[in-house]
C-alpha cells in the first residue's frame, strides 16, 4: 500500500496558491479515479481507493505547511508503513513552471513542508517535484508561493494535474519513467505528422478517354448510308 501526500495550507484563502499545488494534484487523482469521500483524520483530510492493482491512501495535512510532518507521521504509524511507501507532492521553486521531476530521498532544500516531514519520518521517502518557477530573489519567495497562480498559468497547470492523474497508477506501482511519460504526453503532446515522407506520391486522377459506341450496322447498311 502507498501513501500519497499532497502539501499545502488548509482553507479557501490558500486554495489556489502556488504552495498548494500538492493539494491540487491529490484532488485531481481522487476525482478522476473514484476515490472515497474525504474524511478528517491524522490532522488532515484522507481518502482511499485503487490505482491499477494497488491500494492507495491520499492525505492532505491540515496542520499548515510548516507542521506537515505531524500528520504524515501519524498516518504512517497507524497503517504500519515504511517511509519508503510514501510519495510527497510539493511545489518546487527550482523547476520551471510545468516541469515535473521525481526524487528519492535527499535534502529538503529549504522547503518548510519537507523539513517537517524529514523531522517526523526521516528523509527516505519519494517526492514528486512540481515546478512553479522562481520569483527571482529569495526575499520574494514567501509572497510568491503564497500567491495564487496567474491566469496565464491555468493551461499548463491543468495539463500537469491531468497528466499526474493519468500516470498515478504507474507511480503507485513504482514505475517512475512511465509516470513522467504520462505527464509529458499531457504537457507536450506529440504533433500530428503532416509530411509525405515514406509515402508514395499519388498522381491526380486523369479523366477516362471517351469510347465511341460500337457500330452494329451490316456491310450493306454501311454502303447504303455512305451514298445518302
Amino acid at each position: 500500500m502507498k501513501l500519497f501526500v499532497g502539501l499545502g495550507n488548509p482553507g479557501a484563502k490558500y486554495a489556489q496558491n502556488r504552495h498548494n499545488i500538492g493539494f491540487m494534484a491529490l484532488d485531481q487523482i481522487a476525482s478522476d479515479h473514484g476515490f472515497a469521500p474525504w474524511r478528517s483524520k491524522f490532522q488532515g483530510q484522507i481518502t482511499e481507493g485503487r490505482l491499477g492493482r494497488d491500494k492507495v491512501l491520499l492525505l492532505k495535512p491540515e496542520t499548515f505547511m510548516n507542521l506537515s510532518g505531524q500528520s504524515v507521521g501519524e498516518a504512517m504509524r497507524f497503517y504500519k508503513l515504511d517511509s519508503t511507501d510514501i510519495v510527497v507532492f510539493h511545489d518546487e521553486l527550482d523547476l520551471a513552471p510545468a516541469k515535473v521531476r521525481l526524487k528519492s530521498g535527499g535534502g529538503h532544500a529549504g522547503h518548510n513542508g519537507l523539513r517537517s516531514i524529514h523531522q517526523h519520518i526521516s528523509p527516505h521517502y519519494d517526492r514528486v517535484r512540481l515546478g512553479v518557477g522562481h520569483p527571482g530573489h529569495k526575499d520574494r519567495v514567501s509572497g510568491y508561493v503564497l500567491s495564487d497562480f496567474a491566469k496565464a498559468d491555468q493551461n499548463w497547470l491543468d495539463d500537469v494535474l491531468r497528466g499526474i492523474s493519468d500516470g498515478a497508477a504507474y507511480l503507485a506501482d513504482d514505475e517512475g519513467p512511465k509516470f513522467l511519460n504520462a505527464v509529458a504526453l499531457r504537457v507536450n503532446p506529440p504533433r500530428p505528422s503532416t509530411g509525405t515522407k515514406g509515402k508514395s506520391a499519388q498522381k491526380p486522377t486523369e479523366p477516362a478517354p471517351e469510347v465511341a459506341p460500337e457500330d452494329t450496322r451490316s456491310t450493306l447498311q454501311k454502303l447504303a448510308d455512305k451514298f445518302r
